[in-house]
């Protein structure tokens, strides 16, 4: 199996080559040459999503050195529960908060983790720009893994206080930057540092945002094992509503559709940032500055990911066909968390809270009918963002064990501007190449 460019200018590589890289040399975004067709009942899925993992990923490791390690790669990173279940007769919950940070982005940033260590062959500078859950993940992921570096730059005022802290916790070969910009701010910085020759070469460098085909990869596998869960449990196929950011989560279910897994309509539920949503209403794909909102890791106003999304359509995908976006407001979010425990025993966080109520706004249309089977897709703890969800719901939320953990450290980071040669300079001092 080899890898391309989404822009089509690069030379095909092996997934090793291409996650080591993490941006293609052209600017583009690594995909697999081809989608590997599936029988959802010749995988075995009794055995857990480790075991499950591994059988799914194979074919996207055939001819990779990594491919006689991916059974042990799949078994350290997924090393914690994949929680499905049924909140109502008409919509079931995947939680995929029970990592050590408590949100989704600890599948990727394990695996990735994982996969670069095997192949390591030199010290790496890991690149990842944040609003939020992803830097958390990535420092847990890489903290005191030898020959690694992990450079995190995230926006000042746009992360919730727990996720600051779990941002600049970490010390030892960890570094936070604020950036007095938002997050596509910090995404730029990552980009433009990727896209530097004589610094990537310098450097070693590579990025663990879901750019990296290395994030994307690992997050197919639990769309898949779901919806072989919820087809044996139900008997038919899900649709899943996914909070929507960068728009990696909800590409890396597309592409478990692809394979053959048993996926109806694949749902991004975005924030008031309405980007995704204007393109499905509209074709027309307009990036814009992207404002704040109480779902903090979702503003986004150019989601990179969109760009693996339009290129499915050289495989003959409908994107607008298969897949919808609805943007909802803070104060929908804020009714939402209220009311959770109420009408489904459960308290989301933010970012759920926005695709509860993609859901809950389909089953009001007049075609409303066609609307059960879903799986609401719960990204994040509540814990997380404590001053949002406890005076909407009431009380206090426990915290996780992990998180309680990471709360009690001291934080350490450094603010910068938003300005590509200053960050430049202190990537180089940060290796001690200056």
């Amino acid at each position: 199996m080899k890898f391309i460019s989404t822009r089509g200018a690069s030379p095909a590589v092996s997934v090793s080559q291409a996650m080591k890289a993490g941006l293609a040399p052209d600017g583009g975004l690594y995909v697999p040459e081809r989608f590997p067709k599936v029988r959802p009942e010749d995988v075995d899925h009794t055995g857990g999503l480790p075991r499950f993992a591994a059988q799914i990923l194979a074919p996207f490791f055939e001819g990779d050195p990594l491919s006689d390690r991916l059974d042990e790669i799949c078994e350290k990173a997924f090393s914690f529960p994949l929680v499905l279940k049924d909140v109502s007769e008409s919509v079931s919950v995947l939680e995929l908060f029970h990592g050590p940070t408590a949100a989704f982005k600890d599948f990727g940033a394990r695996f990735l983790a994982e996969c670069l260590s095997f192949s390591q062959k030199e010290k790496q500078t890991i690149l990842v720009a944040t609003s939020g859950d992803t830097g958390g993940a990535v420092a847990s992921a890489f903290h005191k893994r030898a020959g690694f570096e992990v450079v995190i730059v995230f926006p000042k005022n746009g992360v919730s206080e727990r996720q600051r802290k779990q941002l600049t916790c970490w010390g030892d070969n960890i570094r936070a930057f604020a950036v007095n910009g938002d997050f596509d701010s910090c995404q730029r910085l990552v980009k433009s540092a990727l896209s530097d020759p004589e610094l990537r070469k310098e450097l070693a460098l590579s990025s663990a945002n879901s750019i990296n085909i290395g994030r994307l990869l690992p997050q197919l596998t639990y769309y898949a094992f779901a919806s072989v869960w919820y087809l044996k449990k139900h008997g038919s196929s899900a649709s899943f509503i996914i909070p929507t950011g960068n728009a990696g989560n909800a590409v890396a279910a597309i592409w478990a559709k692809m394979m053959g897994f048993p996926i109806g309509k694949i749902g991004m539920a975005t924030n008031a940032n309405r980007v995704i949503p204007d393109y499905f209403q509209t074709g027309v794909w307009k990036p814009a500055p992207s404002v704040a909102t109480l779902a903090n890791a979702m503003d986004v106003g150019n989601a990179s990911n969109m760009e693996r999304a339009f290129h499915l359509g050289s495989h003959g995908f409908n994107l607008r066909g298969e897949v919808f976006s609805e943007s909802v407001s803070d104060e929908r979010i804020r009714a939402v968390i209220a009311e959770g425990e109420k009408k489904y025993g459960e308290i989301w966080c933010p970012h759920t809270a926005t695709a509860v109520e993609v859901f809950e706004h389909r089953l009001r249309r007049p075609d409303a009918s066609g609307s059960s089977g879903f799986v609401v897709v719960s990204t994040a703890h509540p814990a997380k963002f404590e001053t949002i969800v406890e005076p909407l719901v009431g009380h206090a939320v426990d915290v996780p064990a992990s998180l309680q953990r990471l709360l009690r450290l001291p934080s350490i980071f450094d603010e910068i501007s938003g300005d590509y040669e200053d960050f430049k300079k202190r990537l180089e001092r940060i290796d001690g190449c200056a």
